[in-house]
């Protein structure tokens, strides 16, 4: 397969809307349009294809990672249309790979339907933000959000540690340096150890992978800084006792009462396709740090925090299945879509059976999707 190739099977990933490209052998190249897999109209590939494919995008120090540990990830920019995250890996001794599209437009709050109250949180000058969910739940999209907000509205000095980076953001009001990891500093908890010395106002640790980058996370946001994290959890109380977990035992004490000052919120998402096929909509689980909530995680009471959420709501908190629940009653969700992403499918079922809907469980089959030339938009 040539380059062209490559470069028409982007196009389709472009103009249909899609998240993901898979290319494996022994399979045509297959798309991920608004959570489903559709393979497209086109050959079954080969391990030469793949080979061609691989190589055909992957930087030559890729190529030499992929020999050396079986597996690498980078992005690039696909002219002005978009950039893809890429990670390319070994399976059964041949080449597979993964593309993300990363679109080059960012979204609004309103586009996203992020919490009114995010706004008011992010001006604050200090304080953790957490955005957790599992992946491709948008966590990325959510933070380039929020970054690109400040950045057009107030004058702040911006540095983001990624891996790989994901969105660029250019300079608005604000100042904003994006480090890279693998390209730019070595690990997350390098570049943590370093940034406190670059007068930032506001970090943005991609993820936070390990009790290292935690504890610098935590430490930045004491020190007079607006830092923004993410951790593959579902659920605001998850969280805190994942971080909280994290650090051996004779120093969770400790970490609860740091956590109980510096953090400010916990923003939970899941992404589901909409019933009408229109793309997809998050639907999101929302925990403000009041007083209150700060003394249940001193106290070691985080089972206490969801019913503190439920009474919450004039400061915007809201649980994800109630989230979820709303979303389902306007019609944009089905109740399949809503129990599989849900924290309680027991109680979302009984709900539904309650309010006189029913629960399958069929998938329709999905059309093979065509290819696009690089001229007419392909069919979805």
């Amino acid at each position: 397969m040539s380059t062209m190739q490559i470069d028409r099977l982007l196009d389709t990933v472009v103009k249909t809307g899609s998240s993901d490209l898979h290319l494996s052998v022994g399979r045509p190249p297959t798309l991920r349009l608004h959570g489903s897999l559709k393979n497209l109209a086109t050959k079954v590939l080969e391990p030469d294809d793949m080979v061609g494919l691989m190589k055909s995008i992957t930087p030559e120090k890729n190529q030499q990672e992929l020999q050396e540990v079986g597996g690498t990830d980078f992005g690039f920019a696909y002219g002005d249309a978009a950039r893809f995250r890429v990670s390319v890996f070994r399976q059964r001794g041949n080449v597979s790979i993964c593309l993300r599209l990363i679109p080059n437009k960012l979204l609004t709050f309103d586009e996203i339907g992020l919490p009114v109250i995010c706004r008011e949180l992010i001006r604050r000058p200090r304080g953790l933000f957490v955005v957790t969910g599992p992946t491709g739940s948008g966590k990325t999209t959510t933070l380039a959000t929020m970054v690109d907000y400040i950045n057009q509205n107030f004058d702040r000095h911006i540095v983001t540690v990624e891996d790989p980076i994901e969105y660029y953001h250019y300079h608005k009001k604000s100042v904003v340096n994006q480090r890279e990891v693998g390209q730019d500093v070595p690990s997350f908890s390098e570049a943590l150890r370093r940034v406190l010395r670059q007068d930032p106002d506001v970090i943005l640790v991609g993820e936070m992978r390990d009790l290292e980058t935690i504890e610098a996370a935590i430490r930045a946001a004491e020190t007079g800084h607006l830092v923004f994290a993410t951790l593959h959890t579902t659920g605001a109380s998850g969280t805190i006792s994942r971080i909280i977990d994290a650090f051996p035992t004779n120093q969770q004490e400790q970490v609860r009462v740091q956590l109980s000052t510096s953090l400010i919120a916990i923003l939970s998402q899941a992404l589901l396709p909409r019933c009408d096929k229109l793309g997809r909509v998050a639907a999101y689980e929302f925990l403000v740090i009041t007083p209150a909530i700060s003394n249940l995680i001193r106290e070691n009471k985080t089972f206490r925090i969801d019913s503190a959420i439920q009474t919450g709501k004039k400061f915007g908190m809201q649980l994800l299945d109630d989230h979820l629940w709303s979303l389902y009653s306007k019609g944009w969700i089905s109740a399949e879509e809503m129990i599989d992403k849900g924290r309680n499918p027991g109680d979302l079922t009984d709900k539904v059976h309650r309010s006189g809907g029913t629960v399958g469980r069929t998938e329709l089959d999905q059309p093979d999707v065509s290819v696009g030339d690089g001229k007419a938009p392909a069919k979805a």
